[in-house]
């Protein structure tokens, strides 16, 4: 007998009561209860309410091995699809940890390539939830592939549109790769992992005793490793962290980021930063004091706040307009360069290069960082990786010399000499080849060791050097600095120098790629 269209209809709201079930209900409560949200429900609060349109909602595998003929779950333990974040068009997919541990088969991973290949083409952001055990091992080289095909999605579409991944439970083995691939990964306190090793096997080969959250867990990497970029303490907060992140980027390479009316005067002064930086330059302060007063109502979202915090990255906006900031922190090992800081100002330089977001780079930088530690790690080839990045970067590039700008960290912190489009510099900038007192050491070396009191003559010869060559003059003669301000003006200079490089064309030599010194 012929089924009616409704008993089609019904058939067909069935099949979707059965997908947006999950794992089932007592899979779902037991994800409640280690206070995670189901993948649905992660993506209702991620996009605008109503805008999500899902894809694939039918898909199944078809593997037969080890059981998995009996065990076949509707969408395959991934939601896909797209929507919309105050009202601009996003992709995403969600796995579901309820349905066979959110693991990845060929099914699985062919939903996600899907939807890359279609934020590719339509150049829109993609926002990845991974919560999974890892690749099927049901399922062999099917899901190895799988991942492979996602590598090489996120390898194809880095730089073109933005990629952000939000680590909401395990990434273990291949699943790590991905969300490393991307551009930006969040993770939450104490229920978000990644390792490429779990805590077994690390005992198993070092005998090391160590907990998921000591292995791989969100305060690790956001510390130590530097994988994470953002964390969290909950869900919800995390997700919103992620709207907040998109307001600030384009939608691909090709536009601009989104102008929004902030309603703060470009015109605006500051009269307490004509003060804030110690006279004394031994004493410290911090550097994003300086940021806030200076961009649009205070506003700063701080990418890796946590990892090399000698060095602040993050987005604002300076009179609606976003803008990427690069600043040394003299409050954090006096605003040194060492191998983590240089490549975590080089990652965002690159970034904001691809997606046209002009560089504003606060200077005071003593220097690299002496010492074998740091010799041994290859400070050299961190430092020419932060050195690569600001001289391919032909984004409008706007920099402040607060205070020190030393040796060798001076060139590499967006000089003239690297394309700067304006280089201004406060009253209070020492521009020299190394502070006073390295410089009197090695000039006068004989002279102190011949005074009849070498430490009186030491000082006397350090306030002289300060005096002829510890200030912004000499660089400004040269036409290294466009111009030596007052501090308190530094927000409307700013403001004006990105309105006249608006139009800016800058362009590097044809080539397929360069060899940045990794």
């Amino acid at each position: 007998m012929t089924e009616s269209a409704e008993q089609k209809i019904q058939r067909l709201r069935e099949l979707r009561a059965q997908a947006l079930a999950g794992g089932g209900p007592d899979r779902v409560r037991r994800h409640h209860e280690q206070g995670k949200l189901t993948a649905r429900e992660r993506l209702e609060l991620l996009l605008d309410p109503g805008s999500f349109r899902e894809i694939d909602m039918l898909v199944t595998h078809r593997a037969r091995a080890f059981g998995l003929d009996k065990r076949r779950f509707l969408g395959d333990g991934v939601v896909t699809g797209w929507g919309t974040i105050d009202g601009r068009l996003v992709f995403v997919f969600s796995q579901d940890f309820t349905v066979l541990g959110g693991s990845l088969g060929e099914a699985h991973a062919r939903k996600i390539v899907k939807i890359l290949d279609m934020a590719l083409k339509n150049g829109a952001p993609v926002i990845g939830i991974n919560d999974s055990g890892g690749a099927r091992i049901q399922e062999g080289i099917d899901a190895l592939g799988g991942y492979a095909e996602i590598f090489l999605r996120n390898t194809l579409a880095s730089g073109v549109i933005p990629q952000i991944s939000l680590v909401m439970g395990p990434a273990a083995g291949g699943a790590v790769y991905s969300p490393a691939l991307t551009d930006f990964i969040f993770m939450v306190r104490g229920t978000s992992y990644m390792f490429v090793t779990g805590p077994q096997v690390v005992k198993a080969v070092t005998h090391e005793d160590v907990t998921f959250e000591e292995l791989g867990g969100a305060d690790v990497h956001a510390t130590k490793s530097g994988v994470a970029h953002v964390v969290a303490d909950s869900e919800a907060e995390l997700l919103a962290l992620a709207r907040r992140l998109l307001t600030y980027l384009p939608q691909n390479n090709m536009e601009d980021p989104p102008y929004v009316e902030t309603g703060d005067d470009p015109l605006r002064q500051d009269p307490e930063l004509n003060t804030l930086v110690p006279t004394d330059p031994a004493k410290p302060y911090d550097i994003r004091e300086v940021i806030r007063r200076v961009v649009d109502n205070g506003e700063f979202f701080e990418i890796h706040e946590h990892f090399a915090p000698n060095i602040v990255v993050g987005f604002a906006r300076l009179g609606g307009y976003t803008v990427g900031i690069v600043a040394n922190q003299p409050a954090v090992l006096a605003g040194v360069l060492d191998i983590d800081a240089s490549v975590k100002a080089a990652r965002f330089v690159r970034f904001c290069d691809a997606f046209n977001i002009p560089i504003v780079t606060f200077v005071d930088v003593p220097g690299f960082m002496p010492g074998t530690v740091q010799e041994h790690g290859g400070i050299i080839r961190a430092g020419a990786k932060l050195l690569y990045a600001y001289s391919e970067a032909t984004v409008p590039k706007l920099t402040v010399i607060t205070r020190k700008a030393y040796g060798g960290a001076y060139d590499v912190m967006s000089s003239k000499h690297l394309r700067g489009d304006l280089n201004l510099a406060w009253p209070t900038a020492e521009i020299a080849v190394m502070g006073p007192e390295g410089a009197v050491k090695i000039i006068f070396r004989k002279e102190i060791a011949a005074a009849e009191d070498p430490e009186a003559r030491k000082r006397e010869l350090v306030e002289a050097y300060r005096r002829e060559f510890a200030h912004p003059y000499i660089a400004a003669s040269r036409g290294y600095i466009d111009d030596v301000i007052e501090p308190r003006e530094t927000r409307p200079r700013l403001i004006n120098a990105l309105q006249m490089l608006a139009n800016k064309r800058d362009i590097n030599p044809p080539k397929k790629h360069g060899n940045i010194p990794l």
